[in-house]
């Protein structure tokens, strides 16, 4: 009776299984991956809710990113640099992320079986975790996509144009699905990787838990306000589009100041 060759030694003996890092080398670039996109998220908030502190400061912000100040002219092309690293980051994100998704209607059954049966709220936060990250790669896709090829698009009221004139239902929805995903994504991480554990994991793990709700009901409110703001700027505006917004100390007549708020060393920036 012959012994098939693979699982055979040089010698005749049985080959040793030979352990690869590969999986645990894979699984922390998912890490990597997934905590730069969730801190992104969390800044991309931030500077689009810029519109709830006025026109002016959205627009300094977006021009910020185009190198206004820095350069004196704005260049959107940095904005596209910045969207192709953020699309290349959440495609290689996703890629990995697959490798742990049910592959087919049998392991699906299997995993719902068996969050049912456990009902552990960990296991049910991966299940929409999954879910969310399903739906999220056509809709960020969509936006990503959206924001590269046109990245000159993005102020007070070319942004508020863009959502009035039917992207609110993908933004509303993306919101939820991003809010979550990333909200999950980070908390579970913080667990794998024993971050804030403390002397007592599991009095941690009910404070981050906590957290990471209140973090996901914040930006969720967050983005629902600033969604409505863009929605009524862009009903306000309906009449006038391809409308572009021009601070007025940037208009004529010449001697108009910036605002009072505005940073000393960027005053003579035009």
């Amino acid at each position: 009776m012959s012994t098939p060759a693979n699982a055979m030694g040089a010698t005749g003996a049985p080959a040793r299984p030979r352990n690869s890092l590969w999986p645990a080398r894979l699984d922390l670039a998912q890490s990597v991956s997934g905590l730069i996109l969730g801190l992104f998220m969390w800044g991309h908030m931030f500077f689009v809710s810029s519109i709830l502190l006025g026109y002016d400061a959205m627009w300094a912000i977006t021009k910020m990113f185009e190198g206004y100040f820095f350069f004196g002219s704005a260049y959107p092309i940095l904005v596209s640099f910045v969207v192709a690293f953020v699309f290349t980051l959440f495609v290689v994100h996703a890629a990995l992320a697959l490798r742990k998704f049910p592959i087919n209607y049998r392991q699906y059954r299997v995993y719902r079986d068996h969050m049912g049966m456990m009902r552990h709220e960990d296991t049910t936060l991966w299940y929409w975790q999954v879910a969310t990250g399903f739906a999220m790669f056509f809709l960020a896709s969509v936006h990503l996509y959206q924001m590269l090829m046109h990245p000159g698009l993005v102020g007070p009221l070319e942004s508020a144009e863009r959502v009035w004139r039917g992207w609110w239902p993908l933004y509303l929805v993306l919101l939820f699905c991003v809010e979550l995903h990333g909200g999950i994504g980070l908390y579970r991480l913080a667990v794998k990787w024993g971050w804030f554990e403390g002397a007592n994991p599991n009095a941690s793990r009910k404070n981050l838990k906590k957290l990471k709700w209140a973090l996901s009901v914040f930006f969720i409110v967050l983005g629902l306000t600033t969604l409505a703001a863009y929605m009524k700027i862009g009903y306000e505006h309906r009449y006038a589009p391809g409308a572009r917004y021009v601070p007025a100390w940037l208009q004529n007549p010449p001697q108009a100041a910036p605002p009072s708020w505005w940073p000393r060393w960027l005053k003579g920036a035009r």
